[in-house]
């Protein structure tokens, strides 16, 4: 058993590395045996609405309940929104394996930021972009991936300078030599197809080497996960690209607490200063701001719920005049969304295959934990197809199926670079036994 296996610190620490160290690798090939695909449930899309120049607050707070093998990212990206948001929404939920039953807030609720109505606005705090579509019209909001710390996605103004569909991605020099450290060569450009990180679409930006664009690895969105560029759902840059013209201008802010009106009650909504940020000046400000607000309101602002919501830094707007109710009432009172047969993008795991190669990532007495590495493998990208096997009282977390020895050496790489997983080739003789304890002795 893995020591490391039985520490959920250390999945959850794994999870986020994979996705970073992963942001524009182009891992190896591999013959994979992969299911059918089933039918797929349309996506819950984000609220569009109309913003007048007087309000500052679009969508509304939601929920779904748990079904057994979901995960906050499947979640999220059913119902356009990023990993960090529904788990900043959800503090204490279980990212990876939260309980069947279990009630999961969506924050589909954004005030909008400081920045001009035109365009494209991306706050890099919230990890959202907004599309304005016209005075009077619909706003569009997409969840969003972002530069890691010592990466950072830049801020200002700029415009959108070009657009490709398939583009290649041509590697730069400071990635290519990141990855040669790691013992994971990178070649000087990547063709289009399932193993490019900018996905099916990209939007060149005017300033240099930074694009807006797809993704192959979906579920890094809403993380600090990019080497800068800004990156969506594959189905929100489709969206996106078709909907804005060469030279539209793009705002790029770093804006933590917003602070928005909406049906004459004032709005605050707090997210977590980043590294970039002097989070004590941030706050500063704020609370200066709110007490220039407070003399022209003519109700006193609840000054608890205001640090309430600054230290929580949930990311959802919370009503902070008195007599305006709290958070705790806005949750119960959520709307209660169906949960459809599947999520949308939600992975798909191969039946057990007798006979079949494999790869064991780890072994270990507790279930939960076996659940949760591999749901982490499943949510890579490329899907690293993994399930949780029992023997005796013991849980197997095996990947695959591979189509031969070749195919599960180079799947045993990937976990070693990728995730620094000392997998072990399981053959077809070992996975036959595995497969008849999954079927209770049946042939499967």
């Amino acid at each position: 058993m893995s020591a490391r296996a039985t520490n959920w610190t250390f999945l959850a620490a794994l999870a986020a590395l994979a996705l970073v160290l992963q942001a524009c690798a182009a891992p190896p090939k591999m013959r994979l045996l992969r299911p059918a695909e089933g039918p797929v449930e349309k996506r819950v899309e984000q609220p569009a609405a109309a913003a007048p120049a007087s309000e500052q607050l679009i969508g509304r707070l939601a929920a779904v309940r748990v079904r057994e093998g979901d995960s906050l990212p499947d979640i999220a990206r059913h119902f356009g929104l990023g990993h960090d948001a529904v788990k900043e929404a959800n503090p204490g939920a279980d990212v990876w394996a939260p309980p069947a039953g279990s009630r999961v807030l969506l924050p589909r609720m954004f005030i909008l930021p400081d920045a001009p109505r035109q365009g494209i606005v991306i706050n890099l705090a919230a990890m959202r972009l907004f599309h304005f579509t016209g005075r009077n019209r619909p706003v569009v909001t997409y969840p969003v991936g972002i530069g890691e710390e010592g990466r950072s996605t830049p801020m200002g103004g700029m415009w959108i300078e070009r657009k490709a569909v398939r583009p290649t991605w041509y590697v730069p020099a400071s990635i290519r030599r990141d990855h040669a450290q790691r013992g994971d060569p990178l070649p000087s450009e990547v063709p289009p197809g399932p193993d490019n990180p900018l996905g099916e679409y990209a939007l060149y930006l005017s300033r240099p080497s930074y694009v807006i664009h797809g993704t192959n690895k979906p579920f890094s969105i809403g993380m600090r996960a990019t080497n800068g560029c800004i990156r969506l759902y594959p189905e929100d840059v489709e969206k996106l690209y078709r909907a804005v013209p060469v030279k539209t201008p793009v705002h790029i802010v770093n804006q933590p607490y917003l602070v928005g009106r909406a049906g004459g009650m004032l709005y605050l909504e707090a997210h977590a200063p980043q590294e970039e940020l002097d989070a004590a000046d941030v706050k500063k400000k704020l609370y200066a701001r709110l007490r220039d607000m407070e003399r022209r309101e003519t109700r006193r602002l609840d000054w608890k719920r205001v640090e309430e919501t600054v230290t929580q830094a949930r990311g959802i707007p919370v009503p902070v005049l008195e007599g305006g109710g709290g958070l705790e009432a806005m949750i119960v009172a959520a709307e209660d969304l169906p949960r459809p047969a599947r999520l949308n993008g939600q992975p798909l795991v191969p039946p057990m295959k007798a006979g079949a190669w494999y790869v064991r990532a780890d072994e270990t007495i507790g279930e939960d934990n076996a659940k949760r590495m591999a749901a982490v493998l499943n949510h890579q990208g490329p899907q690293i197809p993994a399930r949780v096997v029992q023997k005796g009282n013991r849980y197997h977390v095996l990947a695959g199926p591979y189509a031969d020895r070749k195919a599960a050496l180079a799947a045993v790489k990937r976990l070693k670079v990728d995730l620094e997983i000392d997998g072990a080739i399981v053959g077809p003789a070992e996975s036959r036994t595995l497969a008849l304890q999954e079927t209770g002795g049946r042939q499967p």
